[in-house]
C-alpha cells in the first residue's frame, strides 16, 4: 500500500466518508428546529435558576410572591422546549413563513439590520450621559433612517417630539423614572 492510500484511509476513518458527512448535514438541516428547542431550554434553566436563587424578604406573605412569575415562565419555557424537541424528532416541521409582501428567495437586508443594531447599541451607550430625551430622539430618528425614511427635515423633529412625549409620559404620568441627562433641570 502506498503512503497516499494509507493517508486517504486514515483521513476517511477520522472524518467519515463524504456520504456519512452528507447524511449528518442533511439530518441537521431537517431537524434545525432543535436549535430553537435548545435555546428555549437554556432560557428556561436560566430563568428558573435566577428565580430559585432570589432572596425574598421574610415579611413578604401570601401565595404570590416575587418568585411566582419567574417560576411559571421558566417552567413554561422548559415544557415548550421539551414538547418542541419531541415534535421535531417525531417528524414535525414548522410551516414555512409565507406572505404576499415578502420574497423568501431573496437574501436578508444585512445593511438595515446592522444599522438598526448600531442605533440600538448607540442608544444603550448614550442613555446614561445624555438622558432619555436626547438619546431617545437619536434612537427614533436613527431607526426611521435605517428603515428607509429620507425626510431629513421632518424626521429629526418628529423624533424629538416623540422622545420628549415618551419621557414626560413615563416620568411624570406613570412614575417610571427615566434618566433626564442635561435636560433634567429644564424638564
Amino acid at each position: 500500500m502506498t503512503t497516499e492510500e494509507t493517508t486517504g484511509t486514515a483521513t476517511e476513518a477520522t472524518t467519515g466518508t463524504p456520504a456519512e458527512t452528507g447524511k449528518r448535514s442533511s439530518w441537521l438541516r431537517e431537524h434545525s428546529e432543535l436549535g430553537v428547542s435548545l435555546i428555549l431550554l437554556v432560557l428556561g434553566v436560566l430563568v428558573l435558576t435566577d428565580a430559585l436563587t432570589m432572596t425574598v424578604d421574610i415579611a413578604q406573605r401570601g401565595p404570590v410572591g416575587p418568585r411566582t412569575v419567574p417560576l411559571v415562565v421558566g417552567t413554561g419555557l422548559l415544557a415548550v422546549a421539551v414538547l418542541l424537541a419531541v415534535d421535531v424528532l417525531r417528524g414535525g416541521r414548522g410551516e414555512a413563513e409565507g406572505g404576499e409582501d415578502i420574497d423568501l428567495s431573496e437574501p436578508s437586508d444585512t445593511r438595515t439590520v446592522l444599522l438598526l443594531a448600531g442605533v440600538f447599541l448607540g442608544f444603550a451607550v448614550l442613555i446614561g450621559p445624555l438622558g432619555f430625551p436626547v438619546s431617545g430622539a437619536l434612537l427614533f430618528w436613527g431607526s426611521a433612517h435605517a428603515l428607509g425614511s429620507r425626510h431629513h427635515h421632518r424626521d429629526p423633529l418628529i423624533a424629538a417630539v416623540l422622545s420628549l412625549f415618551t419621557y414626560l409620559v413615563f416620568d411624570n404620568l406613570l412614575g417610571v423614572p427615566l434618566p433626564g441627562g442635561p435636560l433634567m433641570g429644564v424638564l
